[in-house]
């Protein structure tokens, strides 16, 4: 018996996790390893890199400099990933990374998660776009307590953008409950856990250098 669509379309759709699982981990392991030919090309043949640039070779040049001006080291851990999709060939997520930088003299470590975009170009998925969001940065012996956790060497603290995507936050520490009875909030339909979450906003932009 020959397969149905639909379960054509559900393997398709069990394979397409599979791979964009894949994208972060090797995105670690070439970034960390310095493999800048194998990290570019999980991107989109034509990257967005700034207002004026786009495409892999301008992605290389702009990761070469940066890594060697401001790294000796780093180490990526991939942590929580959900993925959900918006056609068969287009799909965004949320992804930990723990991260461990050697920068001259000290070692700063750093938790943050990336808002992805990925699509599927010529039968193989990558990165649309990568949003990066800080929780914090700091030396691996200064826990970044209070605000401006983003504490690199030689540089002002800041604030990442951590928590900015999701509206829960705010409403959380704003709204403490006002009575005894427990509420509980009905389930997000499937496939829109992270729409629910952002409060159905507009994508997430990122702001172009």
């Amino acid at each position: 018996m020959n397969p149905t669509p639909d379960l054509l379309a559900r393997i398709d759709r069990l394979e397409s996790i599979e791979a964009i699982r894949q994208l972060p981990a090797r995105y670690a392991l070439s970034l960390d390893m310095r493999d800048l030919d194998a990290h570019v090309n999980l991107f989109a043949p034509d990257i967005r890199v700034s207002r004026e640039k786009s495409g892999r070779a301008h992605l290389k040049r702009w990761l070469d400099d940066t890594l060697r001006l401001q790294f000796t080291g780093t180490s990526h851990h991939i942590g929580n990933h959900i993925i959900e999709f918006d056609d068969a060939d287009h799909a965004h997520g949320v992804v930990y990374s723990k991260n461990e930088h050697e920068t001259g003299p000290e070692w700063v470590i750093m938790q943050m998660l990336y808002w992805d975009n990925y699509e599927r170009i010529d039968g193989s998925w990558c990165f649309r776009r990568r949003l990066p969001c800080y929780w914090y940065a700091t030396d691996l012996n200064k826990p970044p307590i209070g605000d401006r956790k983003m504490r690199w060497p030689g540089r002002e603290p800041y604030d990442g953008a951590y928590h900015e995507l999701f509206p829960s936050w705010k409403e959380f520490w704003a709204n403490p409950p006002s009575t005894d009875e427990p509420e509980v909030a009905a389930p997000a339909p499937v496939g829109e856990f992270l729409k629910r979450m952002r409060r159905s906003a507009a994508e997430p932009r990122i702001r172009v250098r």
